[in-house]
């Protein structure tokens, strides 16, 4: 019998600063209920989409970094996108700012069943950006100053209630580690989802980066790494103007061949759809990339020895 996942993208527009939670949290609802409606039953959403994209900001005390944090979730401001994804019977995947009891902070996603139960959780590893601001930047990159490195590794979760398929998740710049990717074919991925929230223009400083050329790579990413994995990929972003500050859009839906089966169009609030055959990726598993047959972890050593790379003298 076909394993087929009919799975959305729901790609954001942008969220304000001033955005309360609960308008976004309508926002999401009516992208939920759009691909219930076209027969969805996994939803994909963003990196980060409770709020605005905080870490652009420098906060020089906790008062207002802390109202982007969510201490649980689901918590009281945003059960009624759990509750109506139960009653509507879909799954989804969705980014947010997770503050521990024990005070740590993560940049988070979970992977919740279409019978609202939580399916997996992860925590994003490879964070861009610095600790300290740069000096006379507009807009910073300062994840690493907010959140803490990923502590849950690149794991897998089998989904019974998503045609017992296989499904892993990465945020944002992880997509661009081929790494994780593998981590996770490794363990059996056949759909990786992936939210993100990238900017428009080079956030590191410098004009060699546009939006087109940034929306080329996050594409590339997701094609290449579906292909050299034999997985599906959904890569959703939140796009568009945010308080002055660019994101690139370029959702799309990718096969294990690497194809793009569906891509976004604008910048806004936008649904993609595909019906993804977890059986598709028996082609790449068990030929070109069975991982058993071909592969020579012996002399992959460098990959986990080192960070920098040693050029020969």
């Amino acid at each position: 019998m076909p394993r087929i996942i009919r799975v959305a993208g729901a790609q954001l527009g942008p969220i304000q600063r001033a955005d309360t939670r609960a308008h976004t949290m309508e926002r999401l609802i009516a992208l939920l209920e759009q691909a219930a409606g076209q027969g969805a039953q996994l939803v994909v959403f963003p990196e980060l989409c409770f709020t605005t994209f905080f870490p652009r900001w420098f906060f020089d005390t906790t008062q207002e970094l802390d109202t982007y944090f969510e201490r649980s979730v689901p918590g009281p401001q945003t059960q009624v996108l759990f509750d109506r994804a139960r009653e509507l019977g879909v799954g989804f995947y969705i980014g947010y700012a997770e503050l521990t009891p024990e005070g740590q902070r993560f940049n988070t996603s979970l992977l919740v069943g279409p019978d609202g139960a939580v399916i997996g959780k992860y925590r994003k590893v490879h964070l861009p950006g610095s600790v300290e601001p740069r000096e006379g930047a507009r807009f910073q990159q300062l994840e690493k100053r907010y959140f803490e490195y990923g502590d849950l590794g690149f794991p897998t979760f089998r989904a019974p209630s998503l045609a017992n398929g296989v499904l892993g998740m990465l945020i944002c710049n992880d997509r661009r580690w081929p790494e994780a990717w593998r981590v996770l074919a490794l363990r059996g991925a056949e759909l990786v989802c992936v939210g993100y929230n990238s900017a428009a223009y080079d956030p590191n400083g410098g004009t060699t980066e546009d939006a087109g050329l940034r929306t080329f790579h996050s594409q590339l990413a997701a094609q290449s790494n579906a292909y050299m994995n034999a997985t599906w990929a959904v890569a959703v972003a939140k796009a568009g103007d945010e308080d002055g500050s660019g994101l690139i859009g370029g959702s799309c839906i990718v096969d294990p061949n690497g194809v793009i089966v569906a891509s976004a169009k604008t910048l806004g609030d936008e649904l993609i759809l595909a019906d993804a055959d977890l059986d598709a990726c028996a082609q790449g598993k068990e030929k070109m990339f069975n991982f058993a047959q071909h592969r020579r972890p012996h002399w992959y050593g460098p990959i986990t020895s080192q960070t920098g790379a040693t050029p020969p003298d």
